[in-house]
């Protein structure tokens, strides 16, 4: 699935961008939309979510954008939404349906965390040939990894990352864990549920670790999953999702025969941007940030930590969820 000959998807100066959908628990139409254009103080200071003004108030404003790249069209689940967002982060125009931005903007931007409903969300966008950039998880189920699997197989212009793969404080550990010699253990931990947040944690880990996952077992419940996963390096890894463990995003730990760290996610700018800007640099390119089978690769950890939990916490092998 790798690009055999790569050219820019979109050739425009200044791409446009349509936001497309928001759910429950997830402010990122207000703040992904913000580093793209920009925002009004005022009118974000009402963001439901205020981590959200409080972390865009503290970048300067002469580098809090991407550029090149703007969100012109909005659309969101509840319509009042996409009237506060628009305002907040300067969005020209508020559409009566997600189709509506079919013709209007170069590229599509799913900043929903559902995976079950993302092979839908996307469709219509996929069909008309539009590049699309889908939040974490890209799905939570086997026969919706077969479909996404199917459209890019096709030619179709789609990546879906979690920010925790850009997490400033993890990248030195992405370059080399030399010094800490050969990794033994590693854990990571997240709040909220294994379904909507398993991802950032492991996507978190996977740049250091990379391919070669083996097994996930989650002998947890579905509000406290704890989950072992194997790898073929022979690291063992403890990841633990909590829904109510909002003190514990991204706290990672990583110990080896010579050595060992721990650090935690911080800075959730600097992340939202650079997976942000990582979508913006494949609509130039065409080449993508990291390869279509890496996600392919998470989200059957994703599948295999859900079956696990469903079946007494049986240890299941990324081999049984077999995508074609």
């Amino acid at each position: 699935m790798n690009n055999v000959k790569e050219k820019p998807i979109v050739t425009k100066q200044e791409i446009k961008l349509a936001m497309v959908g928001m759910v429950d628990g997830n402010g990122h139409p207000y703040s992904w939309s913000a580093i793209f254009n920009g925002y009004d103080p005022v009118e974000m200071a009402k963001c439901p979510y205020q981590a959200i003004p409080a972390y865009l108030n503290k970048e300067p404003k002469d580098s809090l954008q991407i550029k090149g790249a703007r969100v012109t069209h909005i659309w969101t689940d509840d319509p009042e939404d996409a009237k506060k967002v628009a305002k907040a982060s300067l969005i020209p125009y508020v559409v009566n349906k997600p189709e509506d931005v079919i013709g209007e903007v170069d590229a599509v931007i799913i900043p929903t965390d559902k995976g079950y409903e993302h092979v839908q969300r996307c469709k219509a966008f996929v069909e008309a040939g539009l590049p699309v950039f889908v939040d974490k998880p890209l799905a939570d189920n086997q026969e919706d990894l077969q479909i996404f699997t199917n459209w890019i197989k096709n030619g179709a212009k789609i990546i879906s990352s979690s920010c925790m793969r850009y997490c400033k404080e993890f990248i030195p550990y992405h370059i080399s864990t030399h010094d800490l010699g050969e990794i033994r253990y590693a854990s990571i931990t997240t709040p909220k549920t294994w379904e909507r947040y398993g991802i950032h944690a492991l996507e978190g880990i996977y740049p250091i670790f990379g391919s070669g996952f083996i097994s996930v077992q989650n002998t947890g419940t579905i509000d406290r999953n704890i989950v072992h996963i194997k790898h073929i390096n022979g690291v063992d890894i403890n990841v633990v999702a909590i829904n109510d463990m909002y003190g514990g995003f991204g706290l990672l730990q990583l110990v080896g025969t010579a050595g060992k760290v721990q650090t935690v996610f911080n800075d959730t700018f600097y992340a939202f941007k650079k997976q942000l800007e990582a979508f913006i640099q494949y609509l130039r390119t065409g080449i993508r940030p990291f390869p279509f089978e890496e996600t392919q690769e998470l989200i059957k950890m994703i599948i295999a930590g859900i079956i696990s939990r469903q079946e007494d916490g049986r240890i299941v092998k990324l081999e049984e969820i077999n995508i074609l």
